[in-house]
């Protein structure tokens, strides 16, 4: 089998490797490592193309979309990304696979079992079908109040008032003013699919935080030390992620 990876962050694109190699030893994978969308379609005009593509979403001269629509490809595509909740849910309806960013081996693992399963399917036909999805206009309305639970009380709050929420035994919200009070989902998953991700960014596994709750970013050999106002708070953001959380401040 022979892997194309589409990467600009350098340090995302060796992680890769070292899993794809971890998994599969033999594996072949293509020496250049693509970084921006000019160059990736330059080179599909000019390689056979691969049996496998990893492509981020968000490269640095755009959307990886744009290559595919300006190419015919009929290799099957496993995106990564770090934040685009709307890419994902038009890849489940599709089924294109994903990876969220940072990228986990047992995740890594079944979407190369479901690229190995699937040697029937059409993949430019059904890569073609996502692109129409994408470009409808997106309907979806964002939850925006919540009812939490304090004691035996149940408390609406407004998205806005909503300082970040923290997955421990129970999801917890905490609210700018100081407020910790038990959320009613039962998962982080389940609540970044309800949320505006304009407004919450999923920072790791156990936070989503809210836009207007940062107050400092510092930048570490990790990735990113991300201070919440109001509390002593210092939340770690992966290297793969860090790209991306700097995008969705701007």
């Amino acid at each position: 089998m022979k892997v194309l990876i589409i990467e600009d962050e350098q340090l995302a694109a060796n992680s890769l490797i070292r899993l794809l190699k971890t998994i599969q030893s033999d594996i072949g994978i293509e020496s250049e490592i693509l970084t921006n969308v000019s160059n990736a379609i330059e080179w599909f005009t000019k390689h056979p193309h691969p049996d496998l593509i990893f492509s981020d979403i968000q490269l640095s001269d755009g959307l990886s979309f744009s290559i595919f629509e300006n190419i015919v490809c009929d290799s099957p595509i496993i995106f990564t990304t770090a934040y685009d909740e709307y890419a994902i849910r038009a890849f489940k309806l599709n089924s294109i696979d994903y990876l969220l960013k940072p990228i986990d081996e047992r995740e890594l693992r079944l979407s190369l079992q479901k690229y190995s399963k699937a040697s029937t399917v059409n993949w430019s036909e059904q890569f073609k079908s996502f692109l129409e999805y994408r470009q409808q206009p997106e309907t979806k309305k964002y939850k925006t109040r919540f009812l939490a639970q304090q004691g035996q009380a149940l408390i609406p709050v407004n998205d806005e008032h909503i300082s970040f929420f923290h997955k421990d035994q129970l999801i917890y919200l905490y609210t700018f003013d100081g407020n910790k009070l038990i959320d009613e989902h039962e998962t982080l998953d389940e609540l970044e699919s309800l949320i505006n991700p304009a407004l919450f960014f999923r920072a790791n596994r156990q936070f989503l935080i809210q836009k207007n709750a940062v107050n400092k970013i510092k930048a570490t050999h990790k990735g990113l030390l991300v201070e919440l106002k109001g509390t002593n708070l210092q939340i770690e953001v992966s290297r793969e992620k860090a790209t991306a959380f700097k995008n969705w401040m701007l």
